[in-house]
């Protein structure tokens, strides 16, 4: 019986977009980025959050140009080749997102996003779910007021934790991640779905991860998809 109420719970709590509903999303952007010179303009990416977006694999080696937000740039650069994009990573390593809320305006906000990405949720597990949602919702409201176009990241997988399971402390902090989306209308990749569909069609985890908590290429490929998804 708990089982099928946490099923009930998944099912109830799934993100707002469909794949219509992503290709909507960033139209406005979309727009920018199909102009031509010299009636566009710089188009800024913003990826913040913690180790992972910084680009750490096995700690304390950094391979900036195979984490997912230079792996999405790439994509996002070959689909839109008259366009000039900046990604602007404000990410450090090992920062939780109260951290991470606390330089939001100098440090994010100055750079005036288009597109801000947050991903944070590996290490909101040692500040708890109520203050990871205050910063969170913090971050959220501050970007809105600035009409940026928001996409929040679940987190990728700690192989400390059995993917085949449905309460572990990180899908709980998806599922907050998912209610944050679909309250504020603002999109969502949800890395940690993709990485257990990932798992569950017969790919191990130890082959997506370079670390106990931190994916190697083709583990930050899996999110630069979802986050292409966004874009096409």
């Amino acid at each position: 019986m708990k089982l099928f109420y946490i099923f009930l719970l998944s099912i109830l709590l799934l993100p707002f977009q469909d794949s219509e509903d992503k290709s909507e999303y960033l139209r406005e952007v979309k727009t920018e980025l199909q102009k031509k010179w010299p009636g566009n303009r710089t188009v800024n990416l913003v990826f913040h959050g913690h180790s992972v977006p910084s680009g750490y694999f096995k700690t304390p080696v950094v391979n900036t140009l195979e984490s997912y937000p230079f792996l999405a740039y790439k994509e996002i650069t070959a689909l839109y080749p008259f366009a000039v994009i900046n990604l602007i990573n404000t990410a450090i390593g090992g920062e939780d997102s109260k951290s991470g809320s606390l330089r939001f305006e100098s440090d994010v906000l100055t750079h005036k996003p288009d597109v801000l990405f947050i991903d944070y949720a590996l290490n909101d597990r040692r500040i708890g779910l109520d203050s990871a949602k205050i910063a969170w919702e913090s971050m959220i409201q501050k970007a809105l007021k600035k009409d940026i176009k928001i996409i929040l990241l679940t987190p990728s997988p700690d192989q400390k934790l059995d993917l085949k399971e449905d309460d572990t402390i990180l899908d709980q902090h998806s599922n907050q991640i998912r209610q944050l989306s679909k309250k504020y209308n603002i999109g969502l990749v949800d890395s940690y779905e993709l990485f257990k569909k990932e798992v569950a069609s017969g790919d191990s985890l130890p082959n997506l991860m370079s670390q106990g908590n931190h994916p190697n290429e083709k583990g930050h490929a899996l999110i630069a998809k979802g986050i292409l998804e966004y874009f096409k």
